[in-house]
């Protein structure tokens, strides 16, 4: 097939998460087995215009903020013309409406939606125009056949308009080769948990830092490890001192490499992810495929990831002393630290990418062929 896929960016890009990672992973898979894939992405200020990354043709153009606007008129000048099978709209947050300029046969995969969420991370303006373009969806995208990373996901647009019952779940995948399983040798002296992902407001990282202020007060020894860069990191690291914790109880480690990711995985007791909505909390399925339970927040996308009571916790979001709670008994019962570590593995070995990538081009197929 020759496929055209639309994304906010693509995995190079120093804003790049999650959904980055998954469609590097599925569509350069795709790429590898022969198909031709085109990315039409934003650019950033050291970006070039054009790349060839993981076997496919890569197109840069406007930035973050102007992508909505770039994009389409990229589309019109460079690629419609082109004999495209089909066309991916990747959505993460924000829809870019492809079904009123798109000329070709139009697939949709969606991450997650932020809706009201917008307004805990972005200014009050931008967060109104995240979620007014979000409105159409179900009027927009409702005859576009539809892939979401989860069924929190497809419950989501479900809500929104569109025929859950039509949208195929391909959840993400990890890879067990290079996520290993731990042995208790491998793991810090210390009762130690970890946060890794981007500092963003909307990811509620302040609540596993209260967590470890309430432990500590209490007299137990945990720390905190929070690998990761952001825009939020400031407010952080000023919330940490104000709770009377030491840069070495709650340790932020900035940008973390592939190698030190896996290194964090594997030797913490304990990963947190305590988000108010994700599109399927990725880095739970690679701590679990680290033999690393986590302890998250019961919302959607994150209670997809974690198997409650199997592979780790969820736990009611915003709740501290909950939270506090369920750290503790964690990492103070080596038998259960064992079991879910143990559940998380298995859990994750149902997961891999080249899985992702066979629904994906099965579906992408049948779209293509459809009339």
């Amino acid at each position: 097939m020759n496929i055209l896929v639309l994304n906010w960016q693509d995995r190079l890009n120093p804003q790049a998460g999650g959904a980055e990672m998954h469609l590097h992973e599925v569509f350069g898979r795709l790429a590898s087995r022969g198909h031709q894939v085109t990315l039409l992405v934003s650019g950033w200020r050291e970006g070039t215009a054009r790349a060839e990354l993981d076997g496919m043709d890569v197109h840069r153009t406007g930035s973050r903020f102007t992508f909505n606007m770039a994009g389409p008129s990229y589309y019109r000048r460079r690629l419609a013309h082109r004999d495209y099978d089909v066309m991916v709209e990747d959505l993460n947050k924000v829809p870019l409406l492809a079904p009123i300029w798109a000329r070709h046969r139009l697939v949709l995969l969606v991450h997650h939606l932020f809706g009201v969420t917008a307004f805990q991370e972005a200014s009050a303006t931008v967060a109104a125009v995240t979620w007014l373009l979000e409105r159409p969806l179900g009027r927009l995208y409702r005859r576009v056949p539809t892939m979401a990373v989860s069924r929190s996901t497809a419950r989501d647009l479900g809500e929104r308009g569109l025929p859950e019952d039509e949208i195929a779940v391909i959840p993400n995948g990890v890879d067990m080769a290079r996520f290993r399983a731990a042995t208790p040798e491998d793991r810090f002296e210390t009762p130690t948990i970890l946060y890794l992902g981007r500092l963003k407001r909307y990811k509620r990282v302040d609540l596993p830092i209260r967590a470890v202020a309430q432990l500590r007060a209490e007299g137990f020894p945990v720390r905190m490890i929070v690998a990761g860069t952001g825009d939020h990191g400031a407010e952080l690291r000023k919330l940490r001192d104000e709770l009377g914790l030491s840069p070495d109880d709650v340790d932020f480690r900035g940008f973390v490499d592939e190698a030190e990711k896996v290194e964090l995985f594997r030797r913490t007791w304990l990963h947190v992810l305590t988000s108010p909505k994700e599109g399927w909390g990725i880095t739970n399925l690679e701590a679990a495929a680290c033999g690393t339970p986590t302890v998250a927040s019961d919302s959607p996308g994150l209670r997809d990831s974690v198997v409650d009571g199997e592979t780790g916790y969820l736990v009611r979001h915003g709740d501290v002393a909950a939270l506090a709670g369920r750290i503790r008994r964690v990492v103070t019962d080596p038998a259960l630290r064992d079991a879910l570590g143990h559940g998380a593995l298995q859990f994750a070995r149902r997961f891999t990418w080249d899985r992702a990538a066979d629904q994906t081009e099965d579906f992408l197929r049948r779209a293509a062929r459809a009339t």
